[in-house]
């Protein structure tokens, strides 16, 4: 998991590629869109709003296709994560759904407003937000990927 200071950081690290271009054309367009609404650009990424009085899952989640970017406009949460392979897969990966589930335990860190946080697919995650908690949330690609602070 990479957990950037600030919006400004993750443009100045992830300014060159299409799909790291479209993540900031999606985050500047929350303005105009509703919560729990799915968005997409092109075809590498999905985005939507999302606030703390969605469902949380007591299991890990984690992906193989779709790195999970998080931008926090409010509030705060808790992020439980893991390497997978230190966790117990309690449902298999679905090609469908972009998903696998994992029981375990994890480090937690506490993320809050202005913090970006990109979550690798190596790692699987859950949340505890606080019910302020305003984010957008988007799935890029993984295909042509690349970390430059790794």
């Amino acid at each position: 998991m990479i957990i950037l200071r600030s919006l400004a950081e993750f443009q100045q690290l992830y300014h060159t590629g299409k799909k790291w271009q479209r993540c900031m054309e999606a985050i500047n367009n929350i303005e105009k869109i509703h919560s729990g609404v799915f968005h997409s650009i092109g075809d590498s990424l999905v985005y939507r709003l999302a606030s703390g009085a969605e469902f949380q899952r007591e299991e890990f989640e984690g992906h193989r296709r779709y790195f999970d970017v998080h931008y926090y406009l409010e509030g705060a949460e808790e992020i439980e994560f893991a390497a997978k392979s230190a966790l117990h897969c309690i449902s298999p990966y679905d090609d469908e759904t972009d998903r696998e589930f994992f029981s375990g335990q994890g480090e937690t860190v506490k993320v809050n407003k202005g913090r970006v946080v990109i979550f690798e697919n190596h790692e699987a995650c859950r949340f505890r937000p606080e019910k302020d908690v305003k984010k957008v949330i988007l799935k890029v690609t993984v295909e042509e990927s690349y970390f430059v602070n790794k």
